[in-house]
């Protein structure tokens, strides 16, 4: 199959190299469109899941879009969070970010490696009395997160405080394109919700991500390319990939 038109389904990245290389040297196309967006949950959503933000003493972030929307939803509920909360980020980029809200200090932030295990390593027994809110989103799973504080008898609760929002793709007509790249189970929801009657056909997907797989499974599409994998670990690398296989 001639591959000659690509779509990502997400912003375009502000390093564009690697996609503009792939254009110079197989002359393929390479658009980018959002499926879906992450928005905070509205006072009121986050109010249905009784919460309480202060019935805990240290919070787990694993994005940024999380970080916002719990100072906002804070700020619009009127919470003033203590200056003793702790904070567990997945990752020294999540970590870095609270500096948008708070006064970073060493003492009360804490990140991991962007594995589940690393957060738990993080905690120990030195912090293993706090009370965790465990942030995540409307649609996503935390099971390979709870489960291992389960298995450490932790005190926690989760909360979603963003949710996907699917975009308006009524403009796009996917049988255009020979590939997409789908991220999230929220693109394929995107998908349905925009295009109730598609049928995959000719166009070849590629994944990028564990969970998506399966949901791609569960709704009868094949997939080309199953990336990270040892042959690919970046997008780039399996639109490349593929373009080889098809050459």
């Amino acid at each position: 199959m001639d591959i000659k038109k690509i779509l990502i389904s997400q912003r375009a990245p502000l390093n564009l190299t690697p996609y503009t290389a792939l254009t110079e040297k197989y002359g393929v196309e390479i658009d980018f469109k959002p499926f879906f967006l992450i928005e905070p949950l509205s006072s009121r959503e986050f109010r249905a899941q009784r919460i309480n933000i202060l019935d805990h003493t240290a919070i787990v972030f694993s994005s940024r879009s999380a970080i916002d929307a719990f100072f906002q939803l804070s700020e619009e509920l009127r919470v003033k969070i203590p200056e003793t909360m702790k904070y567990f980020c997945s990752t020294e980029a999540v970590a870095m970010y609270l500096q948008k809200h708070i006064v970073y200090r060493k003492r009360k932030i804490f990140f991991g490696t962007g594995t589940p295990q690393s957060i738990i390593d993080l905690i120990g027994p030195k912090h293993k009395e706090e009370k965790f809110l465990i942030t995540t989103s409307d649609n996503s799973s935390s099971a390979s997160l709870t489960s291992l504080f389960d298995a450490k008898g932790l005190d926690y609760k989760t909360a979603a405080f963003v949710k996907s929002v699917s975009q308006n793709l009524k403009d796009v007509d996917l049988h255009a394109y020979d590939c997409a790249v789908v991220y999230n189970p929220s693109d394929l929801k995107s998908l349905d919700e925009n295009y109730p009657e598609f049928e995959q056909k000719d166009l070849l997907f590629i994944t990028y991500g564990k969970s998506v797989v399966k949901a791609m499974e569960e709704a009868g599409y094949s997939v080309a390319v199953k990336a990270p994998n040892p042959d690919c670990s970046s997008v780039a690398a399996a639109i490349e990939l593929l373009l080889k296989q098809n050459s």
